[in-house]
């Protein structure tokens, strides 16, 4: 097929959470970049929707994992100041333990080797700290001031504006449908139209596998519900006012979250119930993601559960040992960041930037070797 769509410096393959940032950061330092989308910008179809996102750095103890996350931290601020938008909510963050001591003592560890702010509290601290949780007064509570929420969708359309105010070209409902190695660059051929490059971006999230051969049968692909409860009950009153943090917490070894807002009253809840699926066939929410949802909201933050107000599913990419995959192939011509499992949408900004260094200078300041995807071999 000879190539009639153009020719840039750089192609990027799926604009979600990291997909936008590697664009705007492409983008940003001079080079041609498209990004191409098979759903929409955003959509609902991967990992990068579902209205919030946690930022906790006490989960993230390794030093290179830190400086990424600090990193990203101050980029959702540098983003927000450029475009104007409103994307990051200090709210302070919480994990909580209850029938054992997980998340909390290997959170406290963290945040006393890298020296940050915390402080432990009892269950009944807790509930006196924060009346609109419930937890039991022997629960174990670790509190950081500098957690915050940042809005998901609100950050890839940052990204995407921002891009495109640098000149970058994002082109939605166009799906790859192969790439090759060709002439010190890459071809790229989608449903509509055939693409060069000099280097290429991979970015697909859940279709990462099948976008790059040394992917296929590493990575697993999950389904992962959602669901937003109104404000409800006598401790409703708690959530009006943004005093409530929100957490991570291991009930008896079951491991569950919950956020607030921006869009919606009340609060978001999730649990890490990761099935396995082919990512084309994400199924919807059911009644039976809603009911264990449901019942950690009515006995751990009743003032959150009240009327169901949205259920949502969407995909989890999980790598062998839960960290990332970010390294290059075929001699440095393609980038790939995927296998994020669940934990990448936060980190977004600073991944985007070490896309764009390996794509443009074939190397990155940043220590990315705790990610190669040769520690599989």
């Amino acid at each position: 097929m000879t190539p009639s769509g153009g020719r840039y410096d750089a192609i990027v393959l799926g604009v979600g959470g990291v997909g936008s940032a590697a664009t705007y950061h492409l983008a940003r330092r001079g080079a041609s970049v498209l990004g191409l989308e098979r759903f929409d910008v955003p959509h609902a179809r991967g990992s990068s929707h579902g209205r919030t996102r946690l930022l906790q750095r006490l989960l993230d103890a390794d030093p290179a994992t830190m400086a990424l996350a600090d990193r990203a931290h101050d980029s959702w601020r540098a983003l927000e100041a450029e475009t104007g938008r409103d994307l990051l909510t200090e709210t302070g963050s919480l994990a909580v333990a209850v029938g054992g001591d997980e998340p909390v003592a290997s959170g406290r560890r963290a945040c006393e080797r890298h020296g940050l702010d915390h402080e432990s509290l009892s269950g009944a601290d807790l509930t006196e700290r924060f009346p609109g949780y419930a937890f039991p007064d022997d629960a174990e509570a670790l509190y950081q001031p500098d957690g915050a929420v940042v809005a998901s969708e609100r950050g890839v359309v940052a990204h995407v504006a921002a891009a495109l105010d640098a000149g970058a070209t994002v082109r939605a409902r166009e799906r790859v449908v192969d790439w090759e190695a060709v002439d010190g660059g890459v071809r790229v051929d989608t449903d509509r139209d055939t693409y060069r490059a000099d280097r290429l971006v991979v970015t697909a999230g859940a279709w990462a596998a099948q976008a790059v051969d040394a992917l296929d049968g590493l990575l697993e692909p999950c389904r992962h519900a959602t669901a937003w409860f109104a404000p409800g009950g006598d401790r409703s009153a708690a959530l009006a006012d943004d005093r409530l943090p929100p957490f991570v917490a291991t009930v008896d070894g079951e491991n569950f979250y919950g956020l607030p807002g921006p869009d919606l009253p009340g609060m978001k809840f999730g649990r890490a119930d990761f099935r396995p699926t082919a990512p084309d066939a994400l199924s919807e929410p059911t009644q039976a993601d809603e009911r264990p949802l449901r019942a950690f909201a009515e006995e751990y933050v009743p003032g959150a559960a009240g009327s169901t107000l949205r259920l949502s599913t969407g995909l989890v990419t999980n790598s062998p040992d839960g960290r990332f995959v970010l390294d290059t192939l075929a001699n440095g011509r393609v980038a790939v960041a995927a296998g994020l499992s669940g934990r990448g949408y936060k980190f977004a900004p600073a991944l985007g930037e070490i896309l764009a260094d390996l794509a443009l200078d074939g190397g990155t300041d940043f220590d990315i070797s705790g990610y190669a995807l040769g520690r599989f071999e």
